[in-house]
């Protein structure tokens, strides 16, 4: 949580905001359920047992292009859904959505103002009771389903207080949030398990090389023994389903049946896989809400999910291009992002070769060797921007090493996008070329 999370285009929201980010008195976060925590939810009323059918979704790589994939699905099927995402790019109400429209700004202020009074001062972190308000604002709005992401593992996040989802989804396990999650894939994987409840179908996406097999300690290891545990049907990519490419559109393949579908309206290969994780979940919610195959394609071609390989055409903060010149923004950290971008470059290289340009601003939390691994091959350029309002950011001091193994030119440290992009058009002008902003979902307010 950070002060970048508190901003709102309404000043009075952002007092509110800060006053909910001020009740947590600098207690180092735990993952647990809390006993304020649970006292406000019972103050609401449990607002979590009384929700419409729910897909939990946890993992670390995916969770957000899944949901916006069953989302726009779903609401082409002419279905009222919640949804419960986080972190925001842009203001807070992109979090708590209620049958499909984002909540409005009056009614998120009465909420912070209830929620505030029912909390009674107590130390609470900021995500527990945005997290009870959104359960109370779902429970008191009809709707057909609930979309609800997983803010931080699993096992003892926030979210993870309902007692029975419709269908859980794991989707790709990568290495994130060691210190509070563990320092391998098992152990993490132990953790996103924690959502598998008793006898419910759980859906598995796509986790690398080993997917759709058990090897000792891969995180496909741990998900198996959890739902054993617990009787909970798994379906698995490359098991149970598959979603590949065939040209420009995809097969979906869910037991026996098999779906000729166009691709999603997001870039890059791994959104099929993700598609595929949306697919999965559908169907199995398929006798509460059914869907038409021209609902699915209707809804592939409608999903948005901005700061995910984004084409940016358009900014205020960012010098407009040269002719022939691309820009692109992704938000992923961690070494699964890296990897999915780095294929994405490859193919844009074999589709139209042309000087790619990375300017990478993360969190210091973050480990930019293991992000950038696969990346850094395919550049002609680094360069480093800060990221604002979330305190330590990697510097040049980290970046700068990575290139020289790859004879990369290193274009220095600045201030903010905006003057890492001016820098690069300086030093290459004519040519075409492409530049990619990525690192942090927290660059998007500058761009």
């Amino acid at each position: 949580m950070y002060k970048a999370d508190l901003k709102h285009p309404s000043s009075t929201l952002q007092q509110k905001l800060e006053a909910l980010y001020g009740l947590n008195r600098g207690a180092a976060l735990k993952l647990s359920f809390r006993p304020s925590y649970l006292n406000l939810l019972e103050r609401f009323g449990n607002p979590h047992d009384h929700l419409p059918p729910t897909i939990h979704v946890a993992g670390t790589n995916g969770k957000g292009s899944t949901i916006a994939m069953m989302r726009a699905m779903l609401e082409a099927g002419g279905y009222k859904v919640h949804v419960y995402t986080s972190p925001h790019l842009h203001r807070f109400n992109e979090r708590i959505v209620l049958a499909g429209q984002e909540i409005d700004d009056k009614a998120l202020e009465e909420l912070i103002d209830e929620v505030i009074a029912l909390n009674g001062g107590a130390d609470i972190t900021f995500f527990e009771i945005t997290t009870a308000m959104a359960f109370a604002a779902f429970k008191r709005t009809p709707a057909d389903v609930l979309l609800l992401e997983v803010g931080l593992g699993g096992r003892m996040d926030c979210t993870n207080i309902i007692a029975k989802p419709y269908v859980s989804i794991i989707n790709r396990i990568s290495m994130d949030h060691t210190e509070f999650l563990g320092n391998t894939l098992s152990e993490i994987a132990q953790e996103k398990a924690g959502i598998i409840k008793y006898e419910t179908p759980c859906v598995v996406g796509y986790q690398g090389g080993d997917s759709g097999k058990n090897t000792q300690n891969s995180p496909m290891d741990r998900i198996v023994e959890q739902a054993g545990d617990k009787n909970a049907p798994l379906y698995r990519a490359g098991n149970e389903w598959s979603c590949e490419e065939n040209a420009d559109q995809m097969i979906f393949t869910f037991k026996e049946e098999e779906m000729h579908l166009s691709r999603p309206n997001l870039v890059g290969a791994h959104q099929v896989r993700n598609a595929g994780t949306a697919l999965a979940a559908l169907k199995i919610l398929q006798d509460t809400c059914p869907l038409k195959e021209d609902h699915i394609e209707q809804g592939l071609k409608n999903i948005v999910w901005p700061a995910r390989l984004e084409r940016i055409e358009k900014s205020q903060n960012l010098p407009s291009l040269p002719a022939n010149w691309e820009l692109w923004y992704d938000g992923g950290h961690n070494d699964s992002a890296g990897a999915a971008l780095a294929e994405q470059i490859k193919r844009w290289d074999r589709e139209c070769s042309m000087p790619t340009h990375l300017i990478v601003g993360m969190k210091d939390d973050k480990d930019p060797k293991a992000y950038l691994k696969d990346i850094l091959p395919m550049l002609s350029t680094v360069s480093v921007t800060r990221v604002n309002d979330i305190g330590a950011c990697v510097t040049a001091a980290k970046i700068e090493p990575l290139t020289k193994d790859h004879a990369l030119q290193f274009l220095g440290e600045h201030a903010n996008p905006a003057d890492a992009l001016k820098n690069i058009m300086n030093r290459y002008r004519g040519a075409s070329a492409r530049v990619i902003i990525c690192g942090s979902l927290y660059l998007a307010e500058k761009l």
